[in-house]
């Protein structure tokens, strides 16, 4: 084919592709008229919403009939709760005519989605503190609905099982959410712990990688990924927005108190700021109709301005470990024991201790036809190129490799290869000339060590050489060394915790593509979220080694997320009247800073195994204390108004693109700068000179009291209260005037705390993040 016609052909292609599109008009969680006809809290299912929600659908498919040549698209949702939008899967040309159409306000190509979680109550104190107060486990959360937007899930797992002896039974009336059938999905599943179920699959269907077989279209989980209601929206082969913001749409229709979110774009939109992407601008909505948002901060880190989380109105949740670990031993033939990993039984059999210990490259069959790749002489991926005759009852060496680097090589393979060849164990050991790797808990089938790290490697290999015998060739003619696997399966708590987990995502919070950064504090909140027990899908598609488990040791920030919005969950159910930004606020304000050993929260960085001193962009406001966020003493409300007005003081940003983008208005009292947001924390990201930063508390005590203000000034920053001190009675409000002033010109962000502290006890600790600058 020459050039030019390879042109030609290039330019004729035009593939569909799926849009979001949000059009003018209330929808029906907003409509006023519907608010005043109903004379109190809107009723989605009531004759009025359904007229209305009827009338919003018919407008998407005249909009698309009048605007859209005929049979050129696809209309997949019609959005009508939270948002007036709809998404269609249409040509780049066709959505290009659509951009124009009459009332269509924004419009956004789908970027697609990605997944971002026993022992972690007792680390959170839960079991004899909140739980305790509210009479035991099974009424913790009671009359609360937490909407689970992820995978789906398995209603026959023992965690969601029905008890008959012991049923639940609960006071969800304001929840009208519903079960939807389908493979391995009985309409039975709903059993009241499970109270609503639904998929959500016309963006993924629209995709070519979509396989029917394992992307199930039912709530069905088949990746493993309170009261709870679950909105599947993402399937093992892909994800789409699309599916995303129509279950964000139809779990606030439902009427969820607490919306969960473990998965979400991956990476800024391109086009747009990023707190005006759909997805945000569907999270936005649903906290203004009341719903606790929160969202996986992102499993970028520890890249700084990693996170996926941005917006005020989501709490973002950033991942730790726990002092919880599981170690395994290899117990070598002259008395070495080298600590590694491995969730396996021992190596003991029949009172035999020890067995022979052979290295992978030494037992390849000499005259076999296969290539001579790393993946069939060191990584054990190929049962084919190891001799039965040596390998088998033996303990066999495998080594990390190039095929490991590549994602090409997998340790289901070595157990799928020692259990085909009768390996009594594996050692799966770093390679010195690639250095350590990250090693996780997984359970293996057969007893199975991984040694990753470089040090240890070396006393396994040295131990390995100085006991085998070789002809001159180099060819073994005696494998001399022993060894044996210990138990794997037993936990220590020992450890540090909490440590900012590596993968977790880092502020600072950014508002656009180039990760130019902006006046909130991201993430929000640590919580545990590295090495979880949590319920697994048996059949478990994307990890075959735990295929067949109903349990599994997860990490990502999307075990974090859940952590948090169970304790959202008892603090709604303690104070029913209060709103998102007052929970968010008690959590983050009683935060812990310190671990376990009594010393500053450290974190994972770049090198394996490293840590350095965090900072709030690691932890965001620190690591959540459920007793202490029970009774705050003070909260920071934020309303709706205030995010737009935050929004609308946006330096360099049109304020006719905000109106457009969320249907709000820029009209009314607009802050002077976007840290003037009423957070329980303070963020600067050019403090050029000085900068008055307002905020308000409320009490939420039962009695009055006297709160004195300190300050930890971060560097090269000098800061003020007024007032100083102050009396604040039941809810009472306080304001409060921070004067912040630069004395010194960093090169980066310095961070410190406001701390204040009650006659009674309480300790409200506000983070503050400045990167003081040259003035203009």
């Amino acid at each position: 084919m020459t050039r030019r016609s390879y042109n030609v052909l290039f330019k004729a292609v035009d593939r569909d592709n799926i849009y979001l599109v949000l059009v003018e008009g209330e929808p029906v969680a907003f409509k006023q008229s519907l608010l005043n006809e109903e004379k109190g809290k809107l009723n989605p299912y009531s004759e009025v919403s359904k007229a209305h929600a009827k009338k919003l659908v018919k407008s998407h498919e005249k909009l698309l009939a009048s605007t859209l040549d005929t049979g050129s698209y696809n209309k997949l949702y019609s959005f009508k709760h939270v948002v007036n939008g709809f998404a269609v899967h249409t040509s780049p040309s066709q959505a290009k005519k659509l951009k124009n159409g009459p009332g269509v306000k924004l419009i956004e190509k789908d970027r697609g989605i990605k997944v971002m979680t026993s022992y972690t109550p007792e680390l959170l104190g839960l079991p004899q503190g909140v739980w305790a107060e509210k009479g035991g486990e099974k009424n913790a959360g009671e009359g609360i609905v937490i909407g689970f937007v992820d995978t789906g899930i398995n209603p026959f797992h023992p965690s969601f099982a029905y008890d008959s002896l012991n049923p639940f039974i609960s006071n969800i009336s304001h929840f009208c959410g519903s079960c939807e059938g389908g493979p391995k999905f009985p309409t039975m599943s709903c059993n009241g712990k499970i109270v609503s179920a639904k998929y959500f699959s016309a963006g993924a269907q629209t995709d070519p990688t979509f396989n029917a077989s394992v992307d199930l279209l039912s709530p069905f989980d088949v990746v493993g990924h309170g009261r709870i209601a679950v909105y599947k929206a993402i399937y093992p082969s892909l994800g789409t927005v699309t599916d995303l913001v129509a279950a964000i749409d139809q779990a606030t229709m439902d009427g969820v108190d607490i919306l969960t979110l473990s998965i979400g774009p991956d990476e800024p939109p391109d086009d747009t700021l990023t707190f005006l992407s759909v997805f945000e601008i569907f999270m936005l909505s649903a906290r203004k109709a009341g719903v606790f948002v929160v969202q996986a901060a992102g499993n970028h880190g520890p890249d700084i301005y990693s996170v996926v989380s941005y917006s005020p109105w989501a709490v973002g949740v950033a991942a730790s470990g726990t002092d919880r670990s599981y170690s395994c031993t290899l117990i070598l033939g002259n008395g070495q024991r080298i600590t590694g990993v491995g969730l396996s039984g021992p190596s003991f059999v029949l009172g035999d201790l020890q067995y022979k210990l052979v290295m992978a490259k030494d037992a390849v069959k000499a005259n076999g036809t296969f290539p001579r790749t790393t993946a069939y002489i060191d990584e054990c991926q190929y049962p084919e190129a190891l001799d039965p005759f040596l390998v088998k009852g033996s303990i066999v060496i495998c080594t990390f490799s190039t095929g490991f680097l590549d994602g090409t090589s997998s340790l289901t393979a070595i157990i799928d290869t020692a259990r085909d060849l009768g390996f009594m164990g594996f050692a799966f050991l770093a390679n010195s000339s690639l250095g350590d790797f990250i090693a996780e808990p997984i359970p293996f089938s057969v007893p199975g060590i991984m040694i990753p790290r470089t040090n240890n490697s070396e006393i396994v290999v040295r131990y390995y050489e100085q006991q085998t015998h070789r002809d001159k060739r180099g060819i073994v003619t005696k494998f001399r060394g022993t060894a044996a696997i210990g138990e794997g399966r037993t936990a220590s708590y020992k450890g540090r915790s909490p440590v900012v987990s590596r993968f977790s995502s880092r502020g600072p919070d950014f508002v656009d593509v180039k990760r130019n950064p902006t006046d909130v504090l991201k993430p929000d909140i640590l919580a545990p979220g590295h090495q979880i027990w949590a319920a697994w899908s048996p059949m478990s598609t994307l990890d075959p080694i735990l295929s067949g488990s109903n349990f599994a040791l997860l990490s990502g920030t999307s075990m974090a997320t859940p952590h948090i919005a169970g304790i959202a969950a008892l603090i709604k159910q303690q104070y029913p009247s209060w709103t998102p930004s007052m929970i968010s606020s008690a959590m983050s304000t009683t935060a812990v800073r310190h671990d376990n050993q009594g010393e500053s929260i450290m974190a994972e960085g770049s090198d394996l195994y490293s840590l350095y001193p965090s900072t709030p962009f690691d932890f965001g406001a620190g690591f959540v204390s459920p007793t202490d966020a029970i009774d705050p003493g003070l909260v920071f409300p934020s309303e709706y108004e205030d995010y737009m007005s935050f929004l609308c003081s946006l330096p360099n940003t049109d304020p006719q693109i905000v109106e457009t983008a969320t249907g709000g208005s820029c009209s009314i009292q607009s802050f002077d700068n976007p840290s003037d947001l009423n957070t329980p924390s303070v963020t600067i990201s050019a403090l050029a000179g000085a900068r008055v930063v307002r905020r308000r508390v409320q009490s939420v005590s039962s009695k009055a009291e006297s709160y004195l203000a300190g300050v930890v000034p971060p560097e090269g920053v000098r800061v003020e209260i007024t007032p100083p001190w102050f009396t604040v009675s039941p809810n009472g409000i306080q304001d409060l005037e921070i004067k912040l002033n630069g004395t010194k010109v960093l090169d980066d962000y310095s961070f410190g705390e406001i701390v204040l502290t009650g006659s009674l006890n309480h300790v409200v600790r506000i983070p503050i993040s400045v990167w003081p600058v040259l003035i203009a």
